[in-house]
């Protein structure tokens, strides 16, 4: 499991071919891992840890949040619960839309869109 993990996070953020077989290939890795009592293939997994490795170009994806913040921000996202790559790359091109509109604040990756974002989707921070 954990070699097929790191081989699949590798090839996700760093290998040769399209973005969206690499996502497929890196669903099936994760997938793929052992699972006691807990569902492993969700979006959070799923896209937590290249989020870390390469913010530059991922994002994190926390679905209920993630949904109020596109919505509140006007953007629109193509969400399905069930990982794919029609909303991952729904959710790149709204972080990138964000990204653009607030480059004037000099984001240095997606965690600051990321930041921006959560602030816009969660209930820790009230409409005041």
């Amino acid at each position: 499991g954990a070699r097929r993990f790191a081989e699949g996070l590798f090839d996700f953020c760093y290998g040769a071919s399209a973005l969206d077989r690499r996502f497929g290939r890196w669903v099936e890795a994760v997938a793929g891992l052992p699972r006691r009592q807990t569902r492993v293939l969700t979006w959070p997994v799923l896209t937590i840890f290249p989020f870390i490795a390469l913010p530059e170009e991922h994002f994190f994806l926390k679905p209920n949040v993630t949904r109020i913040a596109f919505s509140r921000y006007g953007l629109a996202f193509d969400y399905a619960s069930k990982p794919a790559w029609p909303t991952y790359a729904s959710l790149l091109a709204g972080a990138a839309r964000v990204a653009t509109d607030l480059r004037r604040l000099n984001p240095r990756d997606m965690m600051d869109i990321q930041g921006f974002l959560w602030v816009q989707g969660s209930q820790e921070y009230p409409d005041e």
